[in-house]
């Protein structure tokens, strides 16, 4: 049974919305694009979050300190690193926090899944390689990239929308489908695209 999590939350208004209609995740992200949250704001929008949602901080090259904070201050559930993180990070992040670490993989291979896979994280995230772009393409990458032997669980990204995110789930199986480009209209979320996209999830289910 595939999950799913709308990433990109930054309103209260996008709170709102979610507690309606309860996706299994949300990502807050704190690498300075578009979607951008600070600490106190991200804090903010867990505080009137429902307790069933979990979050999950999205972060590229982050000091490993800043993580921490947000951890230990519960304003995030799960770790998603988004940068060019080697294990040896990795590992050091795990020795401070207990949250589940993600590490995205922007496809450019199998090889390179299977590689990324011993990586000492909990999940991986398989999302779109784009060339100086960590993430938030949407854009679809060759999910015939993923290998049929691996075995770590996994969230799928890039490019997924109502049209294609319930064949995703049919022929992938995914731990969970991440969205957020296209359940936004001119770069703001909106309510009836996650009502619909979280209904073809579950109906799937």
């Amino acid at each position: 049974m595939s999950k799913i999590k709308i990433c990109g939350i930054k309103r209260i208004e996008d709170i709102e919305i979610v507690n309606k209609y309860k996706p299994d995740y949300i990502g807050f992200v704190f690498y300075k694009n578009s979607r951008y949250v600070d600490f106190e704001t991200a804090k903010k929008l867990k505080s009137k979050l429902d307790k069933s949602i979990r979050t999950v901080g999205v972060f590229v090259n982050e000091p490993i300190d800043f993580i921490v904070k947000l951890c230990i201050s519960n304003v995030i559930d799960a770790v998603q690193l988004h940068g060019d993180e080697d294990d040896d990070y990795i590992k050091q992040l795990r020795a401070r926090v207990k949250c589940r670490i993600i590490k995205a993989v922007r496809v450019k291979s199998t090889e390179q899944i299977l590689q990324e896979e011993q990586k000492k994280c909990d999940f991986l995230l398989l999302d779109t390689y784009k060339k100086d772009v960590y993430g938030g393409s949407g854009q679809k990458f060759n999910w015939n990239l993923i290998p049929d032997d691996l075995v770590k669980e996994y969230f799928l990204a890039g490019g997924l929308n109502a049209d294609n995110i319930q064949l995703a789930i049919k022929i992938l199986h995914p731990f969970c489908v991440d969205v957020s480009s296209s359940v936004e209209t001119d770069g703001v979320k909106d309510e009836q695209k996650i009502k619909e996209i979280i209904e073809k999830v579950r109906s799937v289910n």
